[in-house]
C-alpha cells in the first residue's frame, strides 16, 4: 500500500463521516419525524446508493412505506411506493430475517434473485429490484431498545458499482441513528398524548344554562409535550348567576398543571361560599394562594353574568393580570373590557382589587382567552390584540362552538403555547 492508497482510504473514511454528519443534521433539523426520514432517504439515495426506502412496522404488523427516493430523475412506480402486509410466521426470506433483527444483509448475485425462493412475502420487493435491474441491495433493521421498528433498504443499479461488505458498517450506523430518531419521535408523541389527556381531564364540563349558549376549547402547545397551566371554568352560583373564569398559571410543566387545578377548585369554593363581587373573590383567592402555594403566580379573570329573566344582561368582572375579555356585538363591533384590572395572583396581598360592570347587548358574545391565542414572537401586543378583534368581528353571528373553532383555526394553528378560550352568547331581547 503506497501513499496514494492511503489517501484513497482516508478519503473514503472522510466521505462516510460526512454522510453520517449530514444524516445527523437531517434528523436533528426538524421536529417532524417523517420529514427527517424523507431527508435521510434523499441523502442515502444520492450519497450511498441509487435508491432508498424506509418502512416502519405499524401497530397491526404491516410494513408501511414512509418514504422512498431515487437518485435519478425517474418517476417512482406504484410497486416502489407500496408497503408490505403483516409478516407471516412462515416467512423466511431476507426481509423477514431483517424484521426479526438480523442484518444488515447484503444481497448480490444469486442472493439477489428472490424469485428463486418459495417465500411469497418477498415477491413484491423482488419485483422492484428486478425492475430496477439492481446489482446489489442492503437491508438493515431499524432498532431501538431491543425492538425492531422497521427497515431501511438501499439498492444500486445501472453502471454504478455494487455495494459491498465494506459498506455494511456504514449502513448499520445509519440504521441505528434512524431507529433512535423514530423511537424518540414515538416517545415524544406518546408523552404529548398523555400530557394532553391529563390537561383535558383537569378541565370541567360547562354548565347547561337555558338562556345562555356557551362553548370552550383547549388546544395544547405544538412545541412541547408538557402540560401547562391554562384553564377555563364556568358554574352556577347559589344565586343562579353564571360565572365565567379564564386563567393561566405561570410555567409549563406538571407543577403548573397541578397548581392550576388547585386554584380552580379554591376559586370555586370561595365563590360559592362568599358570593361577593369578583374583585373581592380574587382577593380571597390571592390570600389563600399566598398561604398554601407561596411562590406561584397566575393570571385570572373572574366574571359573573346576571340580569332579570329576558334581560337586560350585564357582566361584573375583575382581572388579576390577565388579558381583558372581548365583547363582540351582533353587528360586529368589538371592544375590550379593561376595567377591574389588578396585579397577578401571587404578587402582593396588600393592593386593592376592584370590580367593573359592563352591559351586554342582546345577541352579543363575550370572549375570554389565554395569551397563547394571540401572542406571537417578535410581534407587539397591540398588533396581536387588533388581529383578535378583526377575527372575532368576522365571526360575530356564529354560534359559540363555531366561534371558538374558527378562532383557534385562524389564530392558534401554529401557536407555541397552550390556548384556552371560553365564549358566551347573550340571548336576544326578551328571549328566555
Amino acid at each position: 500500500m503506497d501513499e496514494y492508497d492511503v489517501d484513497e482510504v482516508l478519503q473514503r473514511a472522510l466521505d462516510r463521516l460526512t454522510v453520517l454528519a449530514d444524516i445527523n443534521t437531517a434528523l436533528a433539523g426538524t421536529l417532524d419525524a417523517f420529514e427527517g426520514l424523507h431527508r435521510v432517504c434523499r441523502i442515502v439515495a444520492h450519497r450511498l446508493g441509487d435508491w432508498c426506502a424506509v418502512d416502519l412496522l405499524s401497530e397491526g404488523g404491516r410494513m408501511e412505506r414512509i418514504c422512498v427516493t431515487r437518485k435519478d430523475a425517474g418517476s417512482l412506480s406504484a410497486q416502489e411506493m407500496r408497503g408490505l402486509p403483516a409478516l407471516p410466521e412462515t416467512a423466511s426470506g431476507p426481509f423477514a430475517r431483517v424484521l426479526r433483527g438480523a442484518g444488515p444483509l447484503l444481497l448480490t448475485g444469486d442472493s439477489l434473485d428472490l424469485s428463486a425462493g418459495t417465500d411469497a412475502w418477498d415477491a413484491q420487493p423482488a419485483q422492484v429490484f428486478a425492475s430496477q435491474q439492481a446489482n446489489s441491495v442492503v437491508l438493515a433493521p431499524l432498532r431501538a431498545r431491543r425492538e425492531v421498528l422497521g427497515a431501511i433498504t438501499i439498492s444500486r443499479f445501472g453502471p454504478h458499482p455494487a455495494l459491498g461488505s465494506e459498506d455494511l458498517p456504514l449502513v448499520e450506523d445509519i440504521a441505528h441513528r434512524v431507529g433512535l430518531a423514530v423511537d424518540n419521535a414515538r416517545l415524544h408523541a406518546q408523552t404529548e398524548r398523555i400530557a394532553e389527556r391529563l390537561q383535558r381531564s383537569l378541565l370541567p364540563a360547562l354548565p347547561h344554562v337555558d338562556h345562555l349558549k356557551m362553548a370552550a376549547r383547549y388546544a395544547p402547545s405544538h412545541a412541547t409535550a408538557e402540560v401547562g397551566g391554562d384553564w377555563y371554568d364556568s358554574f352556577l352560583l347559589p344565586t343562579g348567576d353564571t360565572t365565567l373564569i379564564i386563567g393561566d398559571v405561570t410555567g409549563h410543566d406538571l407543577k403548573a398543571a397541578v397548581t392550576m387545578s388547585q386554584l380552580r377548585n379554591m376559586l370555586r369554593g370561595i365563590a360559592c361560599d362568599r358570593q361577593e363581587p369578583p374583585g373581592a373573590i380574587l382577593r380571597r383567592l390571592d390570600l389563600a394562594q399566598h398561604t398554601l402555594y407561596p411562590g406561584a403566580t397566575a393570571s385570572c379573570v373572574y366574571a359573573i353574568i346576571n340580569g332579570p329573566e329576558g334581560g337586560p344582561w350585564q357582566l361584573t368582572y375583575a382581572s388579576a393580570g390577565h388579558l381583558p375579555p372581548l365583547l363582540v356585538t351582533d353587528q360586529g363591533d368589538t371592544h375590550y373590557l379593561n376595567g377591574g384590572h389588578s396585579l397577578l395572583l401571587g404578587v402582593s396581598t396588600h393592593l386593592p382589587r376592584s370590580s367593573a360592570t359592563e352591559p351586554l347587548p342582546p345577541k352579543s358574545t363575550v370572549l375570554l382567552y389565554t395569551d397563547g391565542l394571540i401572542e406571537r414572537r417578535g410581534e407587539g401586543l397591540d398588533q396581536s390584540m387588533t388581529r383578535l378583534r378583526q377575527h372575532a368581528a368576522a365571526l360575530a353571528r356564529e354560534d359559540p362552538d363555531t366561534f371558538c373553532d374558527e378562532l383557534l383555526t385562524g389564530l392558534a394553528s401554529d401557536s407555541t403555547d397552550d390556548v384556552a378560550v371560553l365564549a358566551v352568547r347573550i340571548p336576544a331581547a326578551g328571549e328566555r
